[in-house]
């Protein structure tokens, strides 16, 4: 699939079929690609925590807020939730505040996702302190992105922006997910 096209289709999914498992082996290929993708001065201070298992995704999910702009939607419901969730971490024994690792690491793992008929969601809106303690996850380990990850259960679609400029996500009455994008001319500086 061209890169374009695997962007595209690479939406923020928030609802899945909860039933349809991912994989071991396709999380570790997952974490291979963030492993495979650049790291600011090569330092790679990013460690990966990843889940397939009902029992810990039933640990992680009530520590992630869901769709900020939906305000009278909780998130998705049980059979709808993540089958899989990547916790990325920074390794502050090799750098204490990576700036921009995660975010590429995050985009590489969505697009493998995309390419494995899988879609995701990246949160940064993350109970850490409850979800460090669910986890038990070390001090050592700032906790800075988790990917919710299954077979997406809703359409998402790219809507031009009005000329209100809200950059706002919202549902329709066929619970469609419509994401405003600015117009290219808009970003292009000259």
């Amino acid at each position: 699939m061209p890169i374009r096209d695997l962007i595209v289709k690479n939406r923020s999914y928030r609802r899945f079929y909860q039933d349809e498992k991912v994989t071991p082996d396709q999380l570790r290929k997952l974490v291979d690609l963030a492993r495979l993708s650049p790291s600011g001065a090569n330092l790679q201070p990013l460690k990966f925590i990843f889940s397939n298992s009902a029992e810990k995704n039933d640990m992680i999910f009530p520590c992630m807020a869901w769709a900020g702009y939906l305000k009278d939607w909780a998130g998705p419901e049980e059979g709808e939730r993540p089958s899989a969730y990547i916790i990325i971490l920074g390794d502050a024994s090799i750098k204490t505040e990576p700036k921009n690792d995660q975010g590429i690491a995050a985009q590489s793992i969505l697009l493998g996702a995309v390419e494995m008929g899988l879609g995701g969601c990246m949160i940064g809106s993350i109970k850490r302190e409850k979800l460090r303690d669910s986890l038990g996850i070390s001090a050592q380990y700032e906790i800075l992105l988790a990917i919710a990850l299954g077979k997406p259960k809703e359409t998402v679609v790219i809507d031009d922006m009005g000329s209100d400029n809200d950059v706002r996500y919202w549902r329709d009455e066929n619970q469609v997910h419509h994401v405003p994008k600015r117009s290219l001319n808009d970003l292009i500086l000259e």
